[in-house]
């Protein structure tokens, strides 16, 4: 009768215990029926069935593990877990050590209902208009001891953007609430706030730039069309937009290639202004023909234009002086009869039986350039000379020096 009865007050014990308790080998059992706390609240275990107040309890949670000795009251031992196992949510396992019993079981501590703050994130913080990029918003709603609050609890999110104004709800999970933001199709500035259980976030920004460029076309305007290499030339683009007409961000890098009539290649660029990249570029100083397509890098590209340059220089005149040393180019004249202004290139190369000797390169100056032959270079004798200007080129074979 004796064992009958032990053996029935045996499960009675490991009844009690349950949900709590993996498995029990003695009669100590454990009183608290309580399974969730909230976060912050002192939690107590009772035990009954020993008075021995040297058995330790064993706890352990994600953020580190803690022995709590307990405190006997009414003939039972009463474990306080410390303060910062309380605080932080998530599941607490604990184990009675003794060495004849096993008694173990787990206990889940969860967030208080009411947030305190609420961390915010958004990013990136600019996107391209046109409904395929986006930003994303994170809000983590905490309470006062910095937990996560509760699961598929409300978030109400609010965007301002033009003159449209909108209000979503969407849940915690996974201890965020978080929400992908498409752009829309037009640029402008979005404005975004949260709101959980009456606590509100500050004002967030995200800016929705112009998508990429289009293709556009470009303008040439020039003073006169005469190959002076003195006046300029200046490039424009129509207004570059994206696909959503929207005109693309100011300082967008605009591109000018020139291919000239022998296939060399010029470049001069620009960048946006509302939306109009502007270029210069100076006249060539000889009858040319341009041929100039625009882009912005990878991205978009121009229509292709032609510009065609007069020569101004039909003819120039060459005198010679001190014995033949002194040379002097001009007047050199432009397309109205008048002087080329100052600047305008000439090159004299000096040979003799095919061998080049010397070359020069002087720009003019009131229509007119002077060369020097230096004696101690050149010495007395017959010499080929070679003088280009404007794309004219004179030659004048065995000119004699003394």
């Amino acid at each position: 009768m004796m064992n009958l009865h032990y053996i029935f007050y045996f499960l009675l014990v490991a009844s009690s215990a349950d949900g709590f308790s993996m498995n029990v080998t003695e009669t100590i059992q454990l009183e608290t029926s309580k399974r969730e706390f909230t976060a912050g609240e002192i939690i107590v275990l009772t035990f009954s069935g020993t008075q021995d107040a040297s058995i330790q309890l064993y706890c352990a949670n994600s953020y580190g593990t803690t022995l709590v000795s307990p405190k006997l009251e009414k003939n039972q031992l009463q474990y306080t877990i410390p303060t910062q196992l309380c605080s932080k949510i998530g599941v607490v396992n604990w184990k009675l050590l003794h060495k004849n019993n096993s008694l173990s079981g787990t206990f889940n501590i969860v967030a208080q209902k009411t947030p305190v703050a609420m961390e915010t994130y958004v990013g990136p913080p600019s996107i391209a208009a046109g409904e395929n990029d986006y930003t994303m918003l994170v809000v983590i709603p905490t309470d006062a001891l910095d937990n996560p609050i509760q699961e598929n609890t409300e978030v109400a999110l609010k965007r301002q953007f033009l003159a449209n104004e909108q209000q979503e709800t969407i849940l915690t999970k996974n201890l965020i609430a978080y929400q992908n933001i498409y752009s829309p199709s037009e640029s402008g500035r979005m404005l975004l706030a949260t709101e959980c259980l009456g606590l509100n976030s500050k004002e967030y920004t995200v800016n929705v730039l112009p998508a990429i460029s289009t293709d556009f076309e470009i303008f040439a305007k020039r003073p006169h069309e005469y190959a002076d290499g003195n006046q300029i030339t200046t490039f424009t683009t129509s207004i570059l937009k994206d696909k959503n007409d929207n005109i693309i961000s100011d300082g967008t890098f605009v591109a000018f290639f020139i291919t000239n009539i022998n296939g060399n290649l010029l470049k001069t660029s620009g960048m946006t202004i509302d939306g109009v990249a502007t270029a210069k570029m100076i006249h060539p100083d000889h009858q040319e023909t341009w041929s100039v397509k625009a882009i912005v890098a990878g991205i978009s590209e121009s229509n292709k234009i032609s510009l065609r340059y007069k020569k101004v220089i039909e003819d120039f005149t060459i005198t010679f002086s001190e014995k033949n040393r002194n040379i002097e180019v001009g007047p050199l004249k432009s397309f109205m009869n008048q002087l080329i202004p100052d600047g305008l290139q000439v090159k004299l190369i000096v040979s003799q039986s095919g061998k080049i000797i010397e070359t020069a390169i002087k720009e003019s100056r009131d229509g007119f350039v002077n060369f020097e032959l230096n004696p101690n270079i050149l010495s007395n004798g017959n010499y080929d000379l070679e003088i280009t200007t404007a794309g004219i080129t004179k030659t004048i074979q065995a000119k004699k020096l003394w």
